[in-house]
């Protein structure tokens, strides 16, 4: 089954494709993606936790590839030493402390700006505003500038990397080779790194550049993946909470009425879409994985949205809901030594969009495409809708 499943098919509706191999095949091999894909969530664990068996540490592994070797691309002592002068900032009390009130404010700000946008009719030509390109982006973009500290925040230009940067990872799991437009891009985003590590005492980045345990080059690195981590899992993550829930009336009139669901509303939406689904590894030995025989080299790449939605853990997988007791279980920040870095921030921003939509724009509700469909989440390995578009209800 998985030899017929090609890329366009993983980049779009992919869900219904991934609960037929979770039937029949977890580990199954595609041709189209030169590896194994695994789509059931124990196996999944299994891989995500033993980085001995199944690392990072190759070659082959996309982002090293556009950036340079960092934490998200080495195992065992090297990723502790590239990953620990990063790490106390994003503890879960530090960014409580440090972002909580500024993340809020500037989530209403933002808020604030498409609630009199849609009283002023300055809108696209179906009468709607669009919250990824109006919030989910934006707050993203400017968290991560302020926690980095970066001299230059604008974030037309902060996004503008991080598009090309982004599209350029895609390409290379797709099979491209690393694009001139990409390189041009991370030369840019090196550019303002080391001004920052310069100009910028006090900052994140000059803190752990002083730290004096990784070089200019891994610097860099790890910023690119940690700023572009950043933006890429907030936006999407923000994204498809927003569209989830506005997109069902019942859920949504369930958390405006408790608004202690809101928290349990962004974990099922990062249970039901994960803004980053594919999670590649490289077996180091022959080994078997859930009754398949997995030789020393092959690429196993774990699908996220297939496990978070295994049925095994999650009983009607494919249902929204926000009261989910075991939405916590769900992997979208991954499990075992590469666990997501910012998903604390991640989640109070989500969180805090989440707070001043439903404050300042209390009868928005999601608009449909021209057929009356819900905008869907697409992407091979980042997962998010094109838009978000909404409108005033009644």
């Amino acid at each position: 089954m998985g030899a017929s499943l090609m890329l366009d098919e993983l980049a779009g509706d992919v869900h219904p494709h991934l609960a037929r191999l979770r039937a029949t095949e977890p580990v199954s091999w595609l041709p189209a993606l030169g590896g194994w894909l695994v789509t059931a969530r124990d196996p999944a664990l299994e891989v995500l936790r033993d980085a001995e068996t199944y690392t990072v540490d190759d070659p082959r592994f996309s982002t090293a590839r556009v950036v340079g070797p960092s934490m998200l691309s080495t195992d065992g002592d090297e990723h502790g030493r590239h990953r620990a002068p990063f790490a106390p900032p994003f503890q879960a009390a530090v960014v409580r402390d440090g972002f909580e009130a500024w993340t809020a404010a500037e989530a209403r700000r933002l808020v604030g700006q498409v609630a009199r946008n849609l009283e002023a009719r300055d809108l696209d030509e179906r009468g709607r505003a669009d919250l990824r390109a109006a919030l989910a982006g934006p707050l993203a973009v400017a968290v991560i500038a302020r926690a980095l500290g970066l001299v230059d925040d604008d974030p037309d230009r902060i996004l503008g990397w991080y598009r090309v940067i982004s599209a350029g990872v895609e390409g290379v799991n797709a099979g491209r080779e690393v694009a001139d437009e990409t390189r041009r891009a991370v030369a840019d985003l090196r550019d303002e790194v080391d001004r920052t590590v310069a100009e910028a005492t006090g900052s994140m980045l000059a803190e752990v550049a002083g730290d004096g345990s990784l070089t200019a080059d891994e610097v860099f690195s790890n910023t690119a993946v940690v700023m572009f981590g950043a933006i890429e899992t907030s936006e999407g993550m923000t994204s498809n909470a927003l569209a989830h829930l506005l997109g069902d009336p019942d859920q949504l009139a369930d958390v405006r009425a408790d608004r202690s669901l809101v928290e349990g509303a962004v974990e099922e939406s990062l249970r039901m879409e994960p803004a980053a689904t594919l999670v590649d590894r490289y077996a180091t030995r022959d080994t078997d994985l859930a009754g398949v025989d997995v030789r020393a080299g092959d690429l196993v790449t774990v699908s996220l949205a297939g496990a978070n939605r295994d049925p095994a853990t999650f009983p009607e997988p494919d249902r929204y809901d926000v009261a989910r007791p075991e939405a916590h279980l769900q992997l979208a920040f991954v499990k075992g030594p590469h666990l997501c870095l910012g998903r604390h921030l991640a989640r109070l921003q989500t969180i805090a969009a989440i707070e001043a939509v439903l404050d300042l724009l209390p009868d928005a509700v999601l608009d449909g495409t021209p057929d009356g469909d819900p905008p869907g989440a697409r992407g091979l390995v980042f997962r998010k809708p094109t838009t978000v578009p909404i409108r005033r209800g009644g």
